[in-house]
This record gives structure tokens, C-alpha cells and sequence, in this order.
């Protein structure tokens, strides 16, 4: 058969445009640009009792709705961003308490069938490397994530292309979830794969839920329906918005209730995307009962080749950033919120200090990365370049010294509190005793598997501080975590509550 023919045909059945249209009885969708454009120039910013109205809602972990959040986006005034840093950060430990979820991301395959203006990996870049790895390439790469580093949970990322299609996306979980490996005490493995891939059709996602995966993660990259044609040729599958933008619908109906939003910012004014993503999250909840678990807010980074002009009017600047980070916390006061390693230390650990929740480190994003550890000018397969190359265990260091515990948790997925009941239980603020505890235990466990001298002198008056403050809030729980934590000193692994 022609291969360009064979090319066309799989792209061609990939959307199912009635899987979408079932959602748009009037044929509109539910980003309604003018609604946005107005309360964006209408809202003013809050005085500062109308600020404590506001912040007092977010504090009981009740949405804020699109006119509240406009307001706060026109706040400049450096005492009511104090206010709302403050207040950003004790909502993210009512809902988290006091821990950072890690993961590593994990790059199967660069091949892709689109031609996004801003991406390494489009098409047209005849520069680039591509290769899928192999079911021999990903053990490797997930001994050297679990045995080497440390990591329990993976974001696993692929291109959308016949080479990392469906089947093959369900064979490497699978293949990731089969390595386990010999550390210090007992064995690592990779407890729970999210996933972050193209949109599928609904029977696609069941064979995807099926398989095992914690969180799907899909971004619009731009909510802006003219900018989103411009960045993304029509002639493509990622050519279709509301192919897109109703991902989340499918993978619902598909039985995955544990989903992930997210915008690049830095392809239209951030203002407009944070606006969208709110109304996303309201679609969500509107129309399933659930919220997005996570929200992400990657900022735009060089890539090989992209085609953006240099003289981008919508670059987002670290105070920008901050602020979307802080509106989005008190706006969505539920969802977890990850920052990458696509920014720098020095961002990451502000960001973490007004609202995120989850992170990753001793990140690869080149395929078989992790295995080959190239230099970043060295590989041309990477979607952009990096930040941020700390190691896990420098990262983990600096959160014990800032206060945080280090959760590798993935206790959640496996209970079942996700969907519904995670989204009840993190509005009343159970969902951070549960995974307090469980953090508690995989930090303990990491501590003694991985863990320098230097780190285990940081981390040893914090877990002692943590195991009081488990004694003192948590009474009823607290015989059983006991047993759970002196067997993990003596050498047992995964135990969860």
C-alpha cells in the first residue's frame, strides 16, 4: 500500500465527529470567547474587603466563578498580591497539607503526524530524530527511573503517528508496569502510569482505562479558536479544536474519571487562557460531576526548528506567571496544580510556595533519555528544551528543607478514590490526611532506598515532626500508620492506607 495514502487513512478515522457533536446540541461549544473578552475588560480589581470576600470563598474551597477570577487578574496592588499569595498557599495545604507529589516524565516516541508551529516534534522538522523505543529501550529506562532514581509514578508521552498508536501505547504501559527492580530494601517498580497523549475515540479510551492508568492528560495548547488554527494546520488531526477540546468528554464516557487541563502559555494573552480553563473545569463539573484532578500551565519554550515568530507579543513573564499560578489555585481551590521542569529552580520554588502540588525531577524528555543521559544540545529529540535538570534527589533535599514531605504516593488510584470521590473528598479536606499519611510512608521508604547522608539529616526531624503532627490531628488512624511505618523501617515496601 502507498504509505502516504496508509498516512492519510489512519488520520482520517481518527476522528468520530459524532463523538463530539452528541456534546454541542446548538453547535457552539462552551469557551464563549465575547462572554470571556467582556468580563476580562468590564471586572475592575477588588478593593481590599471585597479581596477577603473573595479569598475567605477560595478558603472554603468553593469555585470561583469567571467574573470573581477577571478580578483578581486585574489585581497590581503589592499588598492584595501578598493577600492573595497568602491565602493561595494555606487553601493548597487545606486540600494537600504540607507535601509535593513527584514523577518523571517519560518520552516513548517523537514521530507525529501534526505540524504545530511551536513543537520539535511537528512534522515538517526534518531535523529531528525519531524512533520509538523498544520493549527492551523501555526496561531500561524504567530500571534506571526506579532503581537508579527512585520515581513510583510516571507521566508517560507520546506523539500522535501509527508508530505510537493505541496498541502501542497499551503494550508499553504494560511492559512499564512489568519491571521491577533490586533496590537496598526490596524491589522499585512503577506503581501507577498517567498518561499524556492525543485525543482517542471513546472505544479507545476503554482499551486505554483498561490497561491501568492513573490520571489522562491532554492540553488544548490554546483555547483562542483563531490562534489555534494558525499554530495548528487544518490539513492535520490536531487541525480540529473540538476534536480537542472535548477529549475529556470521551474519556469520561470511557470510564476514566481522573483527567488533566491544561494550556501553553505564551500562544495567546495568558489572561483569555486562564479564563478558558476555568470555564473548562466548570464544563466538567457541569456535565459529569467532576472536576480536572490537575491543571498545568507549561509556558512556551525554544524547540528545534518551531516557526513562531521571534517577536512573540504574547511571552509570558515570570510575574505574569505567578499571577496565573495564584488565580488558578484560588479559582479551582480543588485541583492539584504541576509545574515542569520547563521552568528554572529559582521559579519552581516560588511556585511551589503559592499553590503547586506536583512536580517532576531528574526530568528526560529526549527518548531513551534516562538510559543514554545526553547533554541537551546533543539530542535532537527533544519536543524543547528544559529549565531545570536538578536531580530527584536534589529536589527532594530542597522541599525537606522548605518544610515539605516528598509523595510517591500513588495509594489513590489503587483505593479508588478517584472521579467523584476524590473531588468530595478534597473539598472537605480528607483527601490530604489520607495522602498525608500515605506521603509519609513513600517518603520513608525513598529516604532509606535512596537517600545521601546529607539528605537523610534533612529528612529525619521532618518525618519525626510529621509523625506527631499524624499523632495529635489523626488519632483514630494513627495505631495503624505506626505499624505501617516500623514495617517499612524494617524493609517492607508499598504499604499504603
Amino acid at each position: 500500500m502507498n504509505p502516504i495514502k496508509d498516512m492519510k487513512s489512519w488520520q482520517d478515522q481518527r476522528i468520530k465527529k459524532d463523538e463530539v457533536l452528541k456534546y454541542m446540541p446548538d453547535g457552539r461549544d462552551f469557551i464563549p470567547e465575547a462572554e470571556i473578552f467582556q468580563k476580562l475588560h468590564e471586572r475592575n480589581a477588588p478593593d481590599k474587603y471585597q479581596l477577603q470576600d473573595l479569598l475567605a470563598k477560595s478558603l472554603d474551597v468553593k469555585d470561583l466563578s469567571p467574573d470573581e477570577a477577571a478580578a483578581l487578574m486585574k489585581v497590581t496592588d503589592p499588598r492584595l498580591l501578598a493577600m492573595m499569595k497568602d491565602a493561595a498557599l494555606k487553601v493548597k495545604k487545606k486540600v494537600y497539607d504540607n507535601r509535593i507529589v513527584t514523577f518523571a516524565p517519560l518520552y516513548l516516541g517523537n514521530f507525529c503526524v501534526n505540524n504545530c508551529a511551536y513543537c520539535g516534534y511537528k512534522t515538517d522538522n526534518r531535523e529531528a530524530k525519531r524512533r520509538v523505543l523498544s520493549t527492551e529501550e523501555i526496561r531500561r529506562e524504567v530500571e534506571v527511573l526506579t532503581g537508579e532514581i527512585g520515581h513510583k509514578r510516571l507521566i508517560v508521552v507520546y506523539g500522535e503517528h501509527p508508530k505510537n498508536d493505541v496498541d502501542f501505547i497499551i503494550s508499553s504501559i504494560r511492559d512499564i508496569y512489568d519491571v521491577q527492580v533490586k533496590t537496598k530494601h526490596g524491589h522499585g517498580n512503577i506503581r501507577r502510569v498517567n498518561v499524556n497523549a492525543s485525543p482517542f475515540s471513546v472505544e479507545d479510551f476503554k482499551r486505554i482505562h483498561d490497561v491501568g492508568i492513573g490520571t489522562y492528560q491532554v492540553f488544548q495548547e490554546t483555547y483562542h479558536h483563531e490562534t489555534y488554527q494558525h499554530v495548528h494546520p487544518s490539513n492535520t488531526v490536531k487541525g480540529d479544536y473540538h476534536w480537542r477540546l472535548y477529549a475529556m468528554h470521551r474519556a469520561f464516557e470511557a470510564g476514566i474519571d481522573d483527567v488533566g487541563i491544561g494550556a501553553l502559555f505564551g500562544l495567546y494573552d495568558w489572561k483569555f487562557e486562564v479564563m478558558a480553563l476555568i470555564y473548562h473545569a466548570r464544563e466538567l463539573i457541569d456535565t459529569f460531576g467532576i472536576g480536572p484532578h490537575t491543571v498545568s500551565f507549561p509556558r512556551l519554550e525554544p524547540a528545534l526548528n518551531m516557526t513562531l515568530d521571534s517577536s512573540n507579543p504574547y511571552t509570558v513573564s515570570d510575574e505574569d506567571f505567578i499571577k496565573i499560578i495564584l488565580v488558578i489555585r484560588l479559582a479551582i481551590p480543588y485541583t492539584g496544580m504541576i509545574i515542569t521542569a520547563r521552568e528554572n529552580a529559582q521559579l519552581r520554588r516560588e511556585a511551589i510556595n503559592i499553590g503547586v502540588t506536583q512536580t517532576d525531577a531528574s526530568t528526560r524528555i529526549d527518548i531513551g533519555g534516562y538510559t543514554l543521559q545526553r547533554k541537551q544540545q546533543e539530542s535532537r529529540e527533544q519536543q524543547f528544551i528544559l529549565g531545570d535538570m536538578r536531580s530527584l534527589e536534589e529536589v527532594v533535599r530542597e522541599f525537606a528543607s522548605m518544610g515539605y514531605i516528598t509523595s510517591f504516593c500513588t495509594a489513590g488510584y489503587r483505593c479508588g478514590r478517584t472521579g467523584k470521590c476524590i473531588m468530595d473528598l478534597l473539598r472537605n479536606g480528607m483527601e490530604g490526611k489520607f495522602c498525608k499519611l500515605n506521603a509519609i510512608l513513600t517518603f520513608k521508604e525513598w529516604i532509606d532506598d535512596f537517600a545521601s547522608a546529607e539528605t537523610k539529616m534533612l529528612a529525619d526531624p521532618l518525618l519525626h515532626k510529621e509523625l506527631e503532627d499524624v499523632r495529635l490531628t489523626v488519632p483514630e488512624m494513627y495505631p495503624a500508620f505506626i505499624e505501617y511505618y516500623k514495617r517499612i523501617e524494617q524493609g517492607e515496601r508499598d504499604l499504603y492506607i
